[in-house]
């Protein structure tokens, strides 16, 4: 019995295993740098240099590989549904008896091979549910390439260690250089194709997690 105790607890644990949160990989959030200059050999006395032009009737915003861009995390979302349904269905059927000679089949004076059926049936359902979330702040990102369209696709994450614990915000997407204003920044909900993380790591964020059984008897994969 103490084998077969055993035996549960060990397949408990590596079904939990499986079911677990994904890792956190932040590799592909790493800091993009800028391409090297292209070495050409410049004519004696020349101060340009290809690629790396300042126009002086220009704002400095980001339109290069590796160059920061500021984007302001503005999002907020809201929804909400309501469902309710309601059926009803009632039956009755009557079947009357045959008759001999002209008159029904009698038991005692009463018909006896006549029938009747009456059947109701009812549902009833509702469902509610709410959800909303809120996001703020800012979160500085490098570009990581520059499509042919002149779009930029920009990427990054932030880190902050408090006390205990460490938070971190990450933001990936295409930007278009219209939208990028004079002060170097564009708005969250500006960015296409977004994908924006915030999470934390830590003594808190474990206090706040189910342990590996508590996962496993929540998920789908429990067969009872």
């Amino acid at each position: 019995m103490k084998t077969f105790h055993c035996g549960v607890l060990l397949a408990a644990l590596t079904l939990a295993g499986c079911v677990g949160l994904p890792p956190r990989d932040d590799s592909n959030y790493a800091a993009t740098w800028p391409d090297p200059p292209v070495e050409e050999t410049a004519a004696n006395g020349s101060i340009y240099q290809a690629d790396r032009d300042v126009r002086l009737f220009e704002n400095s915003v980001a339109r290069r590989v590796g160059d920061v861009l500021t984007i302001v995390l503005a999002e907020k979302t809201d929804a909400s549904k309501s469902a309710t349904t309601n059926t009803a269905k009632n039956t009755s059927i009557d079947l009357p008896g045959p008759t001999i000679a002209g008159a029904p089949v009698t038991l005692n004076g009463r018909e006896i091979l006549s029938a009747s059926m009456d059947n109701a049936t009812s549902f009833g359902g509702s469902g509610d549910s709410a959800q909303s979330n809120e996001l703020t702040g800012n979160i500085t990102v490098t570009v990581a390439k520059r499509l042919s369209n002149g779009n930029l696709l920009v990427r990054g994450q932030k880190w902050i260690t408090i006390n205990q614990g460490r938070e971190f915000v990450r933001i990936q997407g295409i930007v278009r250089p219209v939208d990028i204003t004079p002060q170097n920044t564009v708005a969250s909900w500006k960015v296409a194709d977004a994908t924006i993380s915030y999470g934390s790591q830590g003594v808190i964020d474990a206090a706040n997690s189910k342990s590996l059984l508590a996962r496993f008897f929540d998920s789908k994969w429990l067969p009872f």
